[in-house]
């Protein structure tokens, strides 16, 4: 078990920004299921991931931990089509549309092996521990 995606103890990557910071020409992204309006992730994109995400339908991200074009769910297989993009009105961040092709997109699975969304956990207000929602 890997315990930053699967145990109950909350290790919240502050630093998260700065690393973002060091990746110039990025913006922060929100990806969103179309059908069940849940959000599924918040990444970055950059002018090169969002062109071939017009291009392809697919959604492309910009890794700030590998400094490369993530192609979301080449390696999962956890694909989805983009529907939708909407740009906030400070045109400083995206917000996606998209239809799982699989259903799930997360690369971590449940206990059933599918794949679920990435906010599968809860923070539990009286105790500070995780608490799964989808084991």
């Amino acid at each position: 078990m890997k315990e930053l995606e699967e145990g109950s103890r909350l290790q919240l990557d502050f630093d998260k920004l700065a690393k973002a910071a060091q990746c110039p020409g990025v913006l922060p992204v929100a990806v969103q299921n179309a059908d069940t309006q849940e959000v599924i992730l918040v990444a970055y994109i950059n002018k090169l991931a969002l062109d071939k995400t017009i291009a392809t339908r697919s959604l492309v991200l910009w890794s700030t931990s590998r400094n490369e074009l993530w192609e979301k769910g080449k390696t999962s297989g956890e694909t989805f089509d983009v529907l939708d993009i909407r740009v906030n009105c400070e045109q400083n961040s995206l917000l996606i549309h998209v239809r799982p092709r699989r259903g799930g997109i997360c690369h971590t699975k449940n206990q059933a092996g599918q794949p679920r969304n990435c906010y599968y956990r809860r923070l539990n207000l009286d105790t500070g521990e995780l608490e799964n929602l989808d084991p």
